[in-house]
């Protein structure tokens, strides 16, 4: 088996790289596997709720990179991988794991996915989603609130106190690593249009070599 073609996507924090990265791995289907770097947030048993409020979230040592990076290396060897999932309503890793089989193009997606040196390496296409910040944090107001039970007074909270300052240390900058800026992510159709067309090129010339 031919190793899959891995597409990082990246991006500020309701910057719509979620939205870009689903509408990618729904053209593929089956052909497609998906990874979300939030879910290798490190487990954190050993606190309280309150303190795990307190978490940052938004600083590189709040992941488990290196696990990703070994599932990474898994997928690409053609095995299936048993990848965390994350419950955000008690931040923290949750008891339940998802199997990912190997696919010929692997998409993940994660804020802070182009920090570390290891888990750039490992990506063939770097996207960054560039967007502007109020509408952000309009956007991740929105998700916390009803998809995630968060109130607005914590959301808040949490993004002055760690999301705008780790954003201005460590994601902006990271752009500099992408191979393309997509203004808006999903919900620019016409960017998204051209990288599926693209990469469904890349997979087919990965099926002729099979």
């Amino acid at each position: 088996m031919t190793a899959p073609f891995v597409v990082g996507i990246a991006g500020g924090s309701g910057s719509g790289k979620t939205e870009l990265t689903r509408s990618l791995a729904g053209r593929f289907g089956d052909d497609a596997a998906l990874i979300f770097h939030d879910d290798y947030y490190c487990r954190q048993d050993e606190l309280t709720y309150e303190e795990r409020c307190r978490t940052n979230y938004d600083a590189p040592e709040s992941l488990d990179t290196a696990l990703l990076v070994e599932h990474l290396d898994r997928l690409c060897a053609g095995e299936a991988v048993d990848i965390p999932v994350y419950d955000y309503a008690q931040h923290n890793r949750s008891d339940r794991t998802q199997r990912i089989e190997p696919a010929p193009i692997v998409f993940v997606e994660g804020v802070l996915l182009f920090v570390e040196e290891e888990l750039r390496e490992r990506l063939d296409l770097k996207l960054f989603v560039d967007t502007d910040a109020d509408v952000r944090i309009l956007r991740r107001l929105k998700r916390d609130v009803v998809e995630r039970g968060r109130t607005v007074e914590s959301v808040e909270a949490q993004y002055l106190a760690t999301v705008k300052p780790m954003h201005d240390r460590y994601v902006e900058s990271s752009k500099l690593w992408a191979d393309v800026i997509v203004p808006e992510g999903g919900y620019n159709h016409v960017a998204l249009e051209t990288i599926a067309g693209g990469l469904a090129a890349n997979v087919a010339k990965l099926a002729a070599r099979d």
